[in-house]
């Protein structure tokens, strides 16, 4: 099962990943009462089950409240590649200052989880592997062992992150393990993990496929 962006982020969050302030509008009026309670600087992202929402015109960032209530406003009126947009994800705008892939999926050939990352996040990673494969770090996870701490090290430099970031990294790498693990998940990733002005790691987007009989472990979702 698929999970929208809102419920893959609130698993990570679970997890010990940190992720934005938001919460999910229905409507144009709750949309602006939530960007009103986050500051005003938003972002209004259409909850779909489909990849190319940004392309779309799903993602949009608002400077304003009156802003984000008029995004919404469209949005919620939109279909993105035949599905029709009844949620919107009103999150706390980032200050970006680069984007990381990190994600971690079942390698049948090699019967192991493979944790990967790369310095190009914020595109499609299948886009990443046809285009600039070597960009790609990949570790192999022993089941028994779970993901240990020379490996995170392993794909924070394979990746060129600056060391300042690399504790942060291994534990959000961590996290997005446990997720995986917990959930009997076929997919967890993030991307973008972004690097804010500050210095600290956020992931901004989700994304998870579960098993069904997961759900029953989450009840507030």
């Amino acid at each position: 099962m698929k999970l929208h962006e809102y419920l893959s982020k609130r698993i990570f969050a679970v997890c010990g990943v940190p992720i934005p302030e938001g919460k999910v509008a229905t409507t144009t009026a709750e949309a602006g009462q939530i960007a009103e309670e986050l500051g005003g600087r938003v972002v209004v992202k259409s909850q779909v089950l489909v990849g190319g929402r940004g392309k779309a015109g799903g993602i949009k960032l608002a400077e304003s409240p009156e802003e984000a209530e008029a995004y919404a406003r469209d949005i919620l009126g939109m279909t993105i590649k035949g599905l029709p947009v009844r949620k919107v994800l009103i999150d706390e705008a980032a200050d970006i200052r680069s984007e990381i892939y990190l994600g971690i999926t079942n390698d049948r050939a090699a019967r192991k989880p493979v944790m990967m990352a790369s310095s190009e996040g914020g595109v499609d990673i299948e886009e990443v592997a046809r285009e600039t494969p070597e960009k790609i770090i990949k570790v192999h996870i022993d089941p028994l062992l779970g993901l240990q701490s020379y490996q995170a090290r392993d794909l924070a430099a394979g990746i060129d992150l600056p060391r300042a970031h690399w504790s942060q990294f291994g534990k959000i790498a961590r996290g997005v393990w446990k997720a995986y693990l917990n959930n009997d998940a076929n997919l967890a990733e993030i991307n973008p993990l972004v690097v804010t002005g500050d210095g600290t790691l956020l992931a901004v987007d989700g994304k998870m496929v579960i098993d069904d009989n997961a759900l029953f472990r989450h009840p507030d979702l």
